[in-house]
């Protein structure tokens, strides 16, 4: 697989859905992760990320138009000691909970499936980053439906122990626009992240999001010696 531009492939399709970046700075010094959501109804486009002790929650931007809050409403960023979890879902509770337990990134999403929104069957897209002793890795998961059929949840991980400077991993909920949306399909695309700042970074991802659709967009960049962290958040609605 060769890398292709992050960016042409965001603004490749006008609905990719939420979407999760992972990777590693050029100069190998950083971990990247970046994680935006899109909307379509206006409950969905009714969002904003918002800063927690530990990461971030989506909240309503108009609480007086909140409809369903069941699969919009949750903290798609926490920190658990020197890991780094980001999901499109309440599953970043349950991988935090259970690997405060004890249990693994793999193990914690078992007790997890895809969402249960007929017909789309949105897939659960998870991933974790671990920095320790001047060194980075990161997981990947999804749990999709066999095609739209939801009697069996396919179980996908993938893990980068090495990651390579310069390189990273995207994964996204949709493979593109539709009705029922089709929910992605293999291996998390390999993109190239760069050297760019972490507020050029952000503007380029925003930029190359749906203007239609984008909803929220939430950058960390994690420097890997000392494991301090800086964030960027960017909503739509303000």
């Amino acid at each position: 697989m060769k890398p292709v531009s992050l960016y042409n492939d965001i603004a490749s399709t006008s609905y990719p859905g939420r979407g999760i970046v992972i990777g590693k700075s050029a100069d190998g010094s950083k971990a990247v992760i970046a994680y935006f959501i899109m909307g379509r109804s206006e409950n969905s486009r009714n969002r904003v990320f918002a800063e927690t002790e530990d990461g971030i929650k989506t909240q309503a931007f108009d609480p007086s138009k909140l409809v369903d809050p069941s699969l919009i409403i949750y903290s798609p960023v926490r920190v658990l000691g020197n890991k780094t979890i980001v999901t499109n879902g309440d599953q970043t509770d349950t991988v935090y909970d259970l690997m405060n337990e004890g249990q693994t990134f793999e193990q914690s999403l078992t007790t997890r499936e895809f969402e249960p929104d007929d017909p789309n069957y949105t897939p659960r897209i998870s991933g974790i980053v671990e920095c320790e002793n001047g060194k980075m890795n990161y997981a990947m998961s999804i749990l999709k439906s066999a095609d739209g059929n939801p009697d069996c949840c396919e179980r996908y991980t993938f893990t980068y122990d090495k990651p390579i400077n310069g390189l990273g991993r995207f994964i996204h909920t949709y493979m593109s626009d539709g009705n029922p949306l089709p929910s992605f399909e293999g291996e998390p695309t390999l993109v190239e992240i760069g050297n760019d700042d972490i507020d050029t970074f952000a503007e380029k991802i925003w930029n190359s999001l749906n203007e239609d659709n984008k909803v929220s967009l939430f950058v960390r960049y994690i420097d890997i010696a000392s494991n301090k962290a800086e964030s960027r958040i960017i909503n739509k609605n303000k």
